[in-house]
């Protein structure tokens, strides 16, 4: 019974939604689960007999079954692929997925460095090496500006304004910001690029990014990563580090001091304040942990 209801769906998402082979088998993949289910508890019966408490039920299963909220949350998905279709081939005249609720994912809170934790791992740094200077200029920046990674090594020379203290970042979907940048980072990128970039045979095509490697190219995403957790590693931080740490960390060192949600969003380029809004949770982790340490009612 069910066989017939898989291959009208399959075709249903080949030809109506065009979807790809993947995305047509993983569907599937989530109706055969709602059927092994069915079976499991006896109650193989017709889409149209299936109510949401049923659907429920299944869902409840597959909680059970150890899977993530986010695995969950890509089954009800295809569960409710399958009664669009079913309800469009009047297979069903009422949808019980319409009520089906996804289950809510829980948002972990990155990891954050102090400002003494920066520091400590800029200071790893060896500045006898030419790449010592462009790494201590990259860190520098990344926690001045709060940039994404893909953003600092796509930052080019015509886009820093450092004479007013600003740079111009062109971040997700070639949406540009203009973004402070601190006194620190402006004084070496100027030592980079005075004593250290100048000796660099610079690749046609790539003479206008800022950080390049010793091969005259920009830098990779890779490469920021691999510097990073080395650096991290030698100050004795065992946190797991990226550079979105740093980004992270901008942002939280941000709210903690007082600044206003609008200015980090505006800072971070997020489309949404609700991306932002995590920051106030990291605040008010940081307020507990104060309260905990410094009031006597909290000892």
């Amino acid at each position: 019974m069910w066989e017939t209801y898989k291959k009208g769906f399959k075709a249903w998402l080949q030809l109506e939604k065009s979807l790809a082979a993947n995305s047509v088998e993983a569907y599937l993949r989530d109706i055969d689960k709602l059927t092994d289910y069915l079976q499991a508890t006896q109650k193989l019966v017709s889409p149209q007999e299936l109510e949401l408490k049923d659907l429920e039920k299944f869902v409840q299963w597959v909680s059970e079954l150890g899977m993530t909220v986010t695995s969950q949350s890509r089954i009800i998905s295809g569960l409710r692929s399958f009664y669009a279709y079913c309800y469009m081939e009047q297979i069903v005249t009422v949808n019980p997925t319409a009520l089906l609720e996804t289950p809510k994912q829980k948002r972990l809170l990155p990891d954050t460095l102090s400002f003494d934790d920066i520091e400590s791992i800029i200071a790893q740094i060896d500045l006898s090496k030419p790449e010592g200077g462009r790494n201590k200029a990259i860190l520098e920046t990344l926690y001045s500006c709060g940039l994404r990674v893909s953003e600092l090594v796509n930052l080019r020379i015509s886009c820093l304004h450092l004479d007013i203290g600003f740079v111009r970042v062109i971040g997700k979907g070639d949406k540009e910001r203009l973004v402070p940048i601190g006194s620190d980072a402006i004084k070496y990128i100027n030592i980079y690029r005075k004593d250290i970039r100048v000796h660099i045979s610079i690749k046609p095509g790539q003479e206008d990014f800022l950080f390049l490697n010793r091969r005259g190219s920009k830098l990779s995403r890779v490469m920021i990563f691999i510097m990073l957790k080395e650096l991290a590693k030698k100050a004795g931080i065992e946190k797991s580090i990226s550079p979105h740490t740093f980004r992270h960390s901008f942002a939280t060192h941000l709210v903690e001091g007082g600044a206003d949600l609008r200015a980090v969003q505006e800072m971070l380029g997020h489309e949404s304040i609700t991306t932002t809004e995590i920051y106030t949770h990291l605040d008010r982790e940081y307020l507990r942990n104060t309260l905990h340490q410094f009031h006597p009612a909290f000892k």
